[in-house]
């Protein structure tokens, strides 16, 4: 009697959160080395790592182009992106990181790059760049295949914003949607979003963690995440991960919120702790094939869909927009 076999594909994969070092990248690559190891030893095959975390990030917008210039690096040319690769090969995992990019033209991106074990590189430059006026925004999607066949894409920061860039991720075959950030509690004008952080709070963290804990768990961080972040796996099909900055970036503290979520936007990982963390959680790609999202995107009727395409004149440049996400 024949059976019908089904051939389960599983994935660990892990979500960091650190507190990068503006400008030093020695030191923030021997935080990478450290949870990439750890990492290593509880089986995972993917760790994804936070926005900028090799150059660090929000200092950036107060470079000059000199300054900028000798922060950058070529893709896949520069030295981190060979520490990626050779992370990647030594524990045999697919590691995440993102830099500012320099191109041989001179021009500036804020790129995400993915190193396979076997060498491989992949890259994606931020669609929706606003950190400094010589950064230039990306205009391309990224997805691409694990070696463990799972299909996956990257977006950065703000690109996961925007749903139409999230479900064009989705609709180009990812499974999984790397989202690494540096936000919550940024400063805004919009009353009804956010708001910064004290920086005491947060220095009185190892003598009040509550304090620190209560405001990474509110509107100032997951709070706010989790009014969208569930929608763009929900709706898409796909399996989320997120990572992010924790604690001091130039003026503003990022709330970490480090998490996992599946195709249903249920959290499978996260934590709320004020401190560099990973979490860790397997993705069963059983629930990806009659995922609410994934139905869906089979009932689109894309012969409907011009107006997306069709100019407002209410777009603007990222940049204007940034203190009112």
């Amino acid at each position: 009697m024949e059976h019908d076999l089904k051939v389960e594909r599983t994935l660990r994969v892990g979500s960091v959160q650190f507190e990068a070092f503006p400008g030093d990248k020695d030191a923030n690559f021997r935080k990478m080395a450290a949870f990439v190891q750890q990492a290593a030893t509880q089986g995972v095959r993917l760790v994804v790592f936070p926005e900028c975390c090799i150059t660090g990030y929000w200092f950036i917008r107060n470079l000059s182009v000199e300054q900028l210039s000798s922060l950058a690096e070529s893709i896949p040319a520069g030295p981190s992106i060979g520490r990626l690769v050779n992370m990647a090969r030594e524990y045999q995992m697919s590691v995440g990181a993102g830099l500012i990019e320099v191109e041989e033209s001179g021009n500036f991106y804020n790129s995400y790059v993915v190193a396979l074990p076997d060498g491989m590189v992949h890259r994606h430059r931020k669609l929706q760049a606003f950190e400094h006026p010589a950064i230039r925004s990306g205009a391309e999607f990224t997805v691409f295949d694990l070696p463990e066949g799972f299909r996956v894409g990257i977006l950065i920061c703000y690109d996961c914003n925007l749903i139409e860039n999230v479900r064009i991720t989705a609709l180009l075959g990812a499974e999984i949607l790397i989202a690494p950030h540096q936000t919550g509690a940024v400063r805004s004008s919009n009353p009804n979003l956010m708001g910064m952080i004290d920086r005491e709070v947060w220095n009185r963290r190892h003598v009040d963690p509550d304090a620190i804990e209560r405001e990474f768990r509110g509107d100032k961080g997951r709070g706010w995440l989790m009014r969208w972040l569930p929608s763009r796996a929900h709706d898409n099909g796909l399996f989320l991960i997120f990572s992010n900055g924790v604690g001091v970036d130039d003026d503003e503290i990022r709330t970490g919120n480090a998490m996992i979520l599946d195709p249903y936007g249920r959290v499978l990982a996260e934590t709320g702790k004020a401190e560099d963390a990973i979490v860790i959680a397997d993705l069963d790609a059983s629930l990806l094939e009659d995922a609410t999202g994934r139905n869906w995107i089979r009932a689109r009727r894309p012969e409907l869909y011009r107006p997306l395409t069709v100019p407002t004149g209410r777009e603007c440049d990222t940049r204007t927009l940034k203190f009112n996400e």
